[in-house]
């Protein structure tokens, strides 16, 4: 699976630009006014393709449209997929690239639309989910839904401080900057934006801490502190002139603009308002266009030009309508209505009716809800919290997970070792059993009829230590009580009664006693062949039966019987 990130051009050095009045800070957006060659014919052949794909996807058909989106400088690396590249997969890719091509032609809904296709089709949390959800959280703002906004970049935003991505977490909260500015709560953007330039620095990404820089320059010009919006938009203008991002030019002379406006220099801010213009129209930047043009509409509105501002916010809404920007419709339509008022008041009335119908569009009851909830919850202290207590519980979880396995194996531990202590206490006493049969045995004093229980031991004993001599075989439950002439069941219940253990454990004391006798009567004979002797396939059997008897290996047994 492929998804790459949209082309960050190499860094390129120019001289620092100082001063708003400087050849410097002017020449760069005076180069825009020159025509740009036209892509349509590029963008219709994509469209097409896109067509294409709805109608029938393969992987033919979107390998044809990444190779235009390349062409296109869309993403710094070409994309080619194989034939055995997954259905959902090819689909998906194609979706989420189709959506970031229509919001970089400010196509808004449709890219929103093709985004939600490709969204479902992320199965996991994963660095592609959150790009896809970062990019619907942006269209849902220019498309006036804050509560749908804050979700999207909120989850966008969980999926890269998870991963950890510097650069990535700084975009997701310039987009909630961007969110909380367009549903007029600064105070609340600003946290969001300091941190992000403070994420951007460490992913050392110029291009992004333009943005944010940017973004500073709006939040503060809200916040009323007029001085820090100026030289937050200076420094996004130097920072985009040294890396030669001549197309965001326009944009910053905007923001300088509305900061200077803001602080009495009217006549500097209508200077730069009219060449951003001028750039922006050459660009074909049509939403940066259409908020300049707001912005220019407010000025002259307030320096008594109302017929000029009415212009401007004619042209500012016919751009956001066709790019269904509601936010920034309704305030071209407010500044409409309020401009008419000294030229047409037949018309103020119009625009001032629609400018209610549009308010009420876009701050409807739900959104409110939604954006009084999300408030507390994107607070930059509990999203440091989520982020911190995330890994804590995740070590909590193992260190439990292993204090739980180490009481298992403890356990299961003292299970054996007690299992293995009283089998040991059970064969010494089985050989203390022995040892006294032996002792006490006198072959002329057992009635051939009716033999003593020691008389019965003894024969076990001896019919044993003949299958030791001869035939290891023989000394099996059933061997030895057909030797006796006795059924299994009787031979059981006798050596039951007589020792308190089963057969098994009887005739094993006395394999275990014999071969202990063995070890320390004949030291020549290795214990391999001991072992051998004594039925066990290899040494380390015998050893380890032999350790659970005497508490100790054989070569020790015979280190300390010599």
């Amino acid at each position: 699976m492929i998804t790459l990130k949209k082309l960050n051009r190499q860094d390129t050095k120019h001289p620092k630009i100082q001063g708003f009045a400087s050849v410097a800070f002017w020449l760069p957006a005076l180069m825009l006014l020159f025509p740009l060659h036209s892509f349509a014919s590029r963008s219709a052949a994509i469209d097409s393709l896109i067509t294409s794909f709805e109608r029938t996807p393969s992987t033919a058909t979107a390998n044809s449209f990444f190779m235009l989106l390349g062409s296109e400088q869309l993403f710094d690396e070409p994309i080619n997929l194989t034939t055995d590249t997954p259905t959902d997969s090819v689909s998906q890719m194609f979706w989420y690239w189709a959506a970031e091509w229509l919001f970089d032609n400010q196509e808004y809904a449709t890219a929103r639309d093709y985004a939600l296709r490709a969204l479902p089709l992320y199965r996991f949390p994963s660095e592609d989910k959150a790009y896809c959800l970062n990019l619907l959280g942006v269209v849902s703002v220019r498309l006036g839904s804050f509560g749908n906004a804050v979700t999207y970049a909120k989850e966008a935003l969980d999926i890269f401080m998870l991963l950890g991505n510097a650069d990535d977490i700084s975009s997701a909260m310039n987009t909630l900057a961007g969110t909380y500015m367009a549903a007029g709560q600064p105070q609340n953007a600003e946290q969001y934006i300091l941190q992000g330039l403070d994420y951007a620095d460490r992913a050392n990404n110029p291009r992004r801490k333009a943005i944010l820089l940017g973004m500073a320059s709006e939040v503060y010009l809200r916040l009323g502190k007029n001085d820090k919006s100026l030289d937050f938009a200076s420094r996004a203008y130097s920072l985009d002139s040294l890396i030669g991002n001549t197309g965001r030019l326009p944009v910053r002379l905007s923001m300088k603009a509305a900061a200077l406006e803001a602080l009495g220099r009217n006549d500097d801010a209508l200077d730069a308002y009219n060449l951003a213009i001028e750039g922006l129209r050459a660009t074909g930047n049509k939403q940066s266009l259409a908020i300049t043009l707001n912005k220019l509409g407010f000025l002259l509105q307030k320096s008594g030009k109302s017929a000029e501002a009415v212009n401007c916010f004619h042209e500012a809404r016919e751009l956001f309508s066709s790019l269904g920007d509601l936010y920034n419709l309704v305030m071209s339509q407010k500044g409409l209505y309020e401009s008419y008022w000294n030229v047409n008041p037949d018309s103020a009335r119009v625009a001032l009716d629609r400018f209610n119908q549009l308010k009420d569009s876009l701050y409807s009851n739900a959104t409110a809800d939604a954006l009084a909830k999300y408030h507390a919850a994107f607070d930059n202290d509990r999203l440091k919290a989520e982020n911190e207590a995330l890994h804590r519980n995740h070590y909590i979880g193992i260190v439990i997970a292993v204090i739980i396995l180490l009481l298992v194996i403890a356990v299961a531990l003292w299970c054996v070792a007690r299992i293995g202590r009283r089998h040991r206490r059970e064969m010494l006493e089985m050989l203390t059993l022995i040892k006294n049969s032996e002792a006490a045995h006198t072959p002329a004093s057992a009635p051939e009829s009716a033999p003593s229980e020691t008389s019965f031991l003894q024969q076990v004993i001896d019919l044993v230590e003949d299958g030791i001599e001869n035939d290891i075989s023989r000394c099996s439950v059933a061997f030895i009580a057909k030797q006796l002439s006795i059924s299994e069941q009787t031979f059981r219940r006798r050596v039951r009664e007589a020792t308190g253990q089963s057969p098994k454990t009887f005739i094993s004391a006395i394999v275990m006693e014999r071969a202990a006798r063995m070890l320390s009567d004949t030291p020549e004979i290795p214990v391999a062949d001991i072992a051998a002797r004594f039925g066990f396939d290899d040494a380390s059997g015998f050893t380890h039966a032999f350790k659970r008897v005497f508490g100790c290996t054989p070569t020790q047994y015979r280190n300390n019987h010599i």
